[in-house]
């Protein structure tokens, strides 16, 4: 327990020293972060939920996540997500002809941008979501959205979507940091 203890103190610590952590102005709106020199979770496609579900099957869109390194280090020994993690998910659209390609999709433009942030002094449900469309600030979405809630049911571990990321899931599993919930609906389905 100490242990463990200890390098989640690392992880904070080092996301204080590194600054890969999130950003905010003198308005409190959040700063869109240079997320691709962070970890690369994972992709979907044309992945929907909710009522923003009506994806263009014809024309599936790329989510792209990744996720500030500090926190990564620190979830990867621990499975469990410090204090300042931040999250990007990257919308893009995608293609299916183009240059040489005949078959399958590909990435192109940016649709949009969002962002998870774990701050537990500056939101007391400790998660928030953010919509930075195409720009370069975002206010955090009311803690009664859709996308907290969301989150906190339907999340494998804290308010993340782990399950989508098979390389964390594996670390989840072996360090017993799942949802109860989680775990009881996998085992339902």
């Amino acid at each position: 327990m100490k242990a463990k203890l200890l390098l989640l103190l690392a992880g904070i610590a080092a996301s204080a020293q590194t600054g890969d952590g999130p950003a905010f102005n003198a308005s409190g709106e959040l700063t869109m972060p240079k997320y691709r020199e962070w970890v690369y979770l994972s992709s979907g496609l044309g992945m929907t939920y909710g009522p923003a579900g009506n994806g263009d099957p014809e024309n599936p869109r790329f989510d792209n996540v990744f996720v500030n390194p500090s926190s990564y280090r620190a979830f990867v020994e621990t499975g469990r997500w410090p204090d300042k993690t931040m999250f990007v998910l990257e919308i893009r659209q995608s293609h299916g002809k183009g240059s040489i390609n005949n078959g399958g999709r590909y990435q192109s433009n940016v649709v949009s941008v969002e962002a998870a942030v774990k701050d537990e002094r500056r939101f007391p449900q400790r998660w928030a979501y953010f919509g930075f469309g195409r720009g370069e600030k975002a206010t955090a979405a009311p803690a009664t959205s859709s996308c907290n809630s969301c989150h906190s049911q339907n999340a494998a571990v804290e308010n993340t979507f782990v399950q989508f990321y098979p390389t964390l899931l594996e670390v989840a599993t072996e360090k017993k940091t799942l949802n109860p919930a989680y775990v009881a609906k996998s085992a339902g389905q």
